[in-house]
């Protein structure tokens, strides 16, 4: 087998290896503002197929971060419970059943230093699952380090570093890479928006970003779509103004809506 051949089946496992995230807000209120560095450092991991967040209603300052991740497309569970550990308990359940259901689920991303979930971990890991822990500072406990090891633990502080390492020493990449022209990008932009209204839900960017991919094998997010001179969107945001501006869809405190053309269609 030639080394091509070699390299090209090792990125094929890689690709096929899914990702779970599964974040307490709780025990982790720091990751407010650092859900993009969170998604590229899971993304550097294979496919991710699992984006869970946990939070109390009861507590604005989860609610708020809560916001801001589903914003970027994750799925936020509430769990508004009084009890101290009704959102471990909700976190396991989920993972457990996630594990269960997915053969291909191989890595997973825990946010929280919380000792309670290291049954949990154990449980992942005599299923040869990988385990990365991110905790905050001041907030875990040094057992649960031991349990995964100091190449799979991490502060939460540490994303913007850790992106911008892995950024810096990842090989260009030299494969082809599925594409999608701007008018077919388009065209599922208008059906992301249209399937998000007629749900009633809010039509926020990482929504509709969610819904492209569900609807297309070839989109990967913005830098997938190919332009006619041949540049690159540098975010989705980007991407939704040239759409914006060519009077594709239209765009108010970052939701998408649709044109008079569309909705007549609709």
């Amino acid at each position: 087998m030639t080394y091509a051949n070699q390299s090209s089946k090792k990125q094929t496992s890689q690709q096929k290896n899914s990702v779970g995230i599964f974040a307490d807000i709780q025990n982790v209120s720091s990751i407010k503002g650092k859900g993009h560095f969170l998604l590229e450092f899971a993304q550097s991991k294979g496919r991710i197929d699992f984006k869970n967040v946990y939070y109390n209603s009861h507590y604005l300052n989860e609610v708020c971060t809560k916001s801001q991740l589903e914003n970027l497309g994750m799925k936020c569970v509430d769990v508004p419970e009084h009890s101290n550990n009704s959102a471990d308990y909700r976190l396991i359940a989920d993972c457990v059943q996630a594990v269960a259901f997915n053969p291909s689920l191989k890595t997973i991303i825990l946010f929280s230093g919380d000792w309670d979930y290291a049954g949990l971990i154990c449980i992942l890991k005599s299923l040869g699952k990988k385990v990365i822990i991110f905790a905050q500072r001041g907030s875990v406990s040094p057992n649960l380090i031991k349990l995964v090891g100091n190449d799979n633990f991490y502060f939460v502080d540490d994303l913007p570093q850790l992106v911008a390492y892995s950024n810096k020493t990842q090989p260009p990449n030299t494969d082809i890479v599925s594409r999608i022209n701007y008018n077919e990008a388009i065209e599922y932009l208008i059906e992301a928006t249209k399937t998000a209204l007629s749900q009633g839900k809010p039509t926020v960017f990482g929504r509709i970003d969610r819904l492209m991919r569900q609807r297309c094998a070839n989109y990967k997010g913005c830098s997938s779509i190919s332009m006619p001179d041949g540049n690159k969107f540098k975010s989705f945001s980007q991407f939704i103004d040239v759409a914006v501006k060519d009077g594709k869809v239209r765009k108010q405190n970052q939701e998408l809506f649709l044109t008079e053309l569309d909705i007549l269609a609709a």
